[in-house]
């Protein structure tokens, strides 16, 4: 109604906030993947081709550059460990440590993922005189993922290592590979195609199983070749308790040494010069890039966990509160302790109205018929183009009046009715606004209390019968009228809604009528009122019925200009915070409340849903349904408590699964929206709701109908 010039809506953060959720989605995949890493070895598909003779009947080193493969076995007496799945800031010190005391070399197969983690255990590795090889980044089974997908992971894993210790690997194990003669067809192929990029391919003829944790003899036993021949033998320095691994080679490094044994790296066992070569500026330079990247996202996975638990304990502290709040509202006005002298001092109700012919009859029709002794209704027509002044006219109703004026915007229609008024008590009301016969007097009743200044009503949702109606229905009934009885409790109402409002007049006199400066005039009187020193209270009786947006573009409208409108009023009155009395409860307890529950957790709303997402693909699915169905519940309760309290069916309570799938986004999007045109510098401009009539139709069939 307000006339504002304005620009166009901000849009370009769109496009930032799709591209941040984007890489937020990413990141988290990131560490999804990184922090998902198995172990363990063993042929991954038992049932799969078997792999050429020539390289399942050959030694574990196989070269497969070339048209035919070309495999190397260890020398008589001379034993390669290799360790996979490394390196673990537990288990590989210890490995390390019992090497170094019995004159042992070794080959250490790392996770790449693993390697930025501790990039310090891997130079010490290298510092000691061991060899390292690659176990791809994620522990990724090499002949099951996407080519695509292998090459990455094989690519990260020498970027991890050559950004940790500047050179690279050339010596791979894939993951869940054992002996030769278990090689499948699938895994030869992963080690062709690996081979193309510079790798040669590590099996192993000895698999002591210690990930089973088998025991130390058992392990010592898979570990020892037998009449002096030669091995690779495989075991394992992460992924896992390796206690029994450590203890094992403890006892099998002096045997065996004793025995004539020499513990060496798999090149220098075949006699190969050393597989590691030498990195590049680009490559150390990737691979502190992907450290940094792997770090990052899982700074920003936690950061979102942190976020959820904040979300978390801040939703049921509200919750508490709420109830707790709600429970002393009720006892308080429905059972009160001394009885409250009736007022019926006469009460002037204006209906500022623009545009309204849809509703209006109805409107006027359901204050007339108001069961108090002095009434008088004043209807501002602001410049209406639709004949809505012409209709008041023709119905000749008994104390009404017609007051025309050219368009000038919602408040100074209403201060127009305020200076018409003859009562000192008055009520404000919205054109598109249906009473019921006992709804002006429990409103007012509150006056009897002469600190109150003002009492809100209870707005309901007329328009119900479809799905976004009852969405709407559940929102007022959970988020406005059970959030009403909390600040009616902790005296900081912040907002008493421009469909149902009463006011004393001295009071609208001295705060200067109804502000025009934002567009939240309902918000912004309502904290002008606290300030002044006046209490603000909340009528559960009192009840109004509204017409709803009916479209979620009429939605968006009407949500983005009270957004909007209310962060205007809180930056208007943010030095409420150091007043005392009323404006202090506001400053202290309203604004607080306001800024993070109706701003910060909506700006914080997509991140969640694209946590939601991430946790699709990574988590369990039976915890995040459980989790889900959580919160589902705990919203159900708090959905069923405010329909008791309000003396409402809990039939609606089955569409509130589907308010999270758009409802929710719209909200929190619109918060977006007017954030950042607040930031951004711009006006908005008031956007007037299409009306329906529907809210006429309660006069018809008896506003009470539920």
């Amino acid at each position: 109604m307000a006339r504002h010039v304005a620009r166009s809506d901000p849009r370009a953060h769109w496009l930032l906030l799709l591209l941040g959720l984007v890489v937020l989605l990413a990141a988290l995949s990131f560490n999804g993947l990184v922090t998902n890493v198995g172990g363990g070895s063993g042929p991954s598909d038992a049932y799969a081709s078997p792999a050429p003779r020539q390289a399942s009947d050959g030694g574990p080193v196989l070269r497969l550059d070339g048209p035919t493969p070309v495999t190397r076995r260890m020398p008589a007496r001379t034993i390669a460990l290799t360790f996979d799945d490394g390196p673990d800031p537990r288990w590989t010190p210890q490995v390390l440590d019992v090497l170094r005391r019995n004159h042992a070399h070794a080959t250490f197969f790392v996770v790449g993922a693993r390697v930025d983690e501790h990039p310090e255990l891997v130079r010490r590795i290298l510092a000691e005189g061991h060899e390292l090889g690659s176990h791809t980044f994620t522990h990724a089974d090499l002949a099951a993922v996407p080519r695509w997908r292998a090459r990455f992971e094989l690519a990260w894993t020498r970027s991890a290592v050559a950004g940790a210790t500047g050179r690279e690997v050339t010596l791979l194990r894939p993951p869940f590979s054992s002996t030769t003669d278990s090689l499948t067809g699938p895994q030869y192929q992963a080690l062709r195609d690996a081979a193309g990029s510079g790798h040669v391919g590590v099996l192993t003829d000895r698999d002591t199983r210690d990930w089973q944790r088998p025991g130390v003899p058992a392990i010592v036993r898979a570990a020892s070749p037998q009449s002096g021949a030669g091995a690779v033998v495989l075991m394992h320095d992460g992924g896992g308790d390796r206690s029994q691994t450590v203890a094992a080679l403890d006892q099998l490094l002096p045997r065996l040494t004793r025995e004539g044994y020499r513990f060496t790296t798999v090149s220098a066992g075949i006699g190969a010069p050393d597989s590691m070569v030498p990195a590049g500026a680009g490559a150390r330079l990737s691979g502190t890039a992907l450290r940094w990247a792997q770090g990052g996202a899982g700074w920003l996975a936690g950061a979102m966990n942190l976020l959820l638990g904040v979300a978390l304990v801040l939703g049921v502290a509200r919750l508490a509160v709420q109830v707790f709040c709600a429970q002393l509202h009720v006892r308080r006005v429905r059972r009160p302790r001394h009885r409250r002298p009736e007022v019926n001092a006469p009460v002037s109700v204006i209906v500022p109205a623009y545009n309204e012919a849809a509703n209006i009859a109805a409107t006027v029709r359901s204050l007339v018929a108001s069961a108090y002794p002095a009434l008088e209704v004043i209807v501002v027509d602001d410049g209406s183009s639709d004949g809505t002044a012409e209709i008041v006219e023709r119905m000749r109703l008994r104390g009404v009046r017609v007051i025309r004026q050219a368009n000038a915007g919602k408040p100074a229609a209403l201060n127009t009715g305020i200076r018409a008024a003859r009562a000192d008590l008055l009520v404000l009301v919205d054109g598109d606004t249906v009473f019921q016969p006992d709804t002006v007097h429990q409103l007012v009743q509150g006056f009897a209390d002469p600190t109150v200044g003002a009492i809100s009503g209870n707005t309901k949702v007329a328009n119900r019968r479809r799905l976004l109606g009852r969405w709407q229905h559940l929102e007022y009934v959970i988020g406005f009228n059970l959030d009403r009885r909390m600040y009616d409790v902790l005296e900081c109402m912040p907002t008493i809604p421009g469909a149902i409002g009463a006011f004393r007049r001295e009071v609208l006199l001295a705060v200067g009528g109804v502000p025009a400066d934002t567009l939240a005039e309902d918000t912004d009187l309502t904290m002008q009122v606290l300030r002044a020193g006046w209490r603000v209270t909340y009528e559960e009786g009192a009840i109004a019925w509204t017409e709803a947006p009916s479209s979620l573009r009429q939605l968006w409208r009407q949500r983005y200009r009270w957004c909007y409108g209310t962060l205007q009023a809180m930056w208007k009155h943010r030095h409420a915070l150091s007043e005392p009395g009323a404006g202090g409860g506001l400053g202290r307890r309203g604004l607080p409340y306001l800024t993070v529950f109706q701003v910060l957790l909506p700006l914080a709303a997509p991140a969640v849903d694209v946590f939601a997402l991430y946790g699709l693909l990574f988590l369990p699915w039976s915890a995040l349904l459980l989790a889900w169905a959580g919160l589902l519940l705990l919203q159900a309760f708090t959905a069923a408590y405010a329909l008791r309290l309000d003396r409402e069916r809990l039939g609606p309570l089955w569409t509130l699964p589907f308010q999270q799938l758009v409802y929710r986004q719209v909200m929190y999007l619109v918060v977006v929206q007017s954030v950042v045109t607040a930031v951004v510098g711009n006006r908005l401009r008031w956007q007037r709701m299409v009306r329906t009539g529907e809210a006429a139709a309660l006069v018809g069939s008896g506003p009470t109908t539920r």
